[in-house]
C-alpha cells in the first residue's frame, strides 16, 4: 500500500472541487488538522489517514461495499437440520460449506471437512453436532478491504443488517466483481 503525500491528498481534494471543511466533515476530523497534514506541518496517525483516503474514495465514488459484493440468497441450513441436509444440499449447490442459521441469525457453519472429521454414521446428527464456528460478519457498508481481510482468514462472510442476515460474500464474489 502506498501512503499518499500531502501534496496527493490537496490535488485530490481540490479536483473533487472539496474544501478543506467539506473534506473534514466527510473525515470527521477538523478543518484546521486537514490544513496541517497538506502544508506538510504534521503527520497524520495512519488512521486519521486511512479516514482521510476513505472520504475522498467516498467523494469520488470509487468505494465498493459489502452490498455491492454480496448474494442476497444465503444458501445455509438450520443447526437442527440433519447432516444428510447439509450435504446433499452443499452437494445439489455445488458449494464446500454453508452458513449455519437460527431465526436468520448466524450460530455456526458446516462443511464437507466437518463432515468428513464427524466420521461415519453422521448422516442423521443434527448439524449442530459437527458444525464449526460462524463465519465473520460485517455490516452492509463495509468495504470491500474489510471483506478482503477477513476473506484471507475465512471462506465466506456474512452481511448482517441488525442482527439478521442479508448476505454472503466468498472469495468468488470479489474475483467476480473484479473482472
Amino acid at each position: 500500500m502506498e501512503l499518499p503525500t500531502p501534496q496527493d491528498l490537496r490535488e485530490r481534494r481540490t479536483t473533487l472541487e472539496l474544501t478543506q471543511n467539506e473534506l473534514a466533515d466527510a473525515a470527521g476530523v477538523s478543518q484546521p488538522l486537514i490544513a496541517r497534514i497538506e502544508g506538510g506541518d504534521v503527520d497524520p496517525r495512519l488512521s486519521t489517514l486511512r479516514r482521510i483516503v476513505n472520504a475522498l474514495q467516498e467523494a469520488e465514488g470509487e468505494v465498493v461495499r459489502a452490498t455491492d459484493l454480496m448474494n442476497e440468497t444465503v444458501i445455509s441450513v438450520a443447526p437442527d437440520d440433519a447432516v444428510r441436509e447439509a450435504v446433499d444440499l452443499m452437494e445439489g449447490e455445488a458449494y464446500s460449506q454453508l452458513p449455519v442459521l437460527q431465526n436468520g441469525v448466524p450460530v455456526g457453519s458446516i462443511s464437507q471437512s466437518d463432515v468428513v472429521h464427524a466420521g461415519e454414521n453422521v448422516g442423521n446428527h443434527p448439524v449442530s453436532e459437527v458444525m464449526s464456528e460462524s463465519f465473520p460478519t460485517v455490516a452492509p457498508g463495509a468495504t470491500v478491504d474489510e471483506v478482503r481481510n477477513l476473506l484471507d482468514h475465512y471462506k465466506a462472510v456474512i452481511v448482517t443488517d441488525g442482527g439478521e442476515t442479508v448476505g454472503i460474500i466468498t472469495e468468488a464474489d470479489i474475483a467476480a466483481h473484479l473482472s
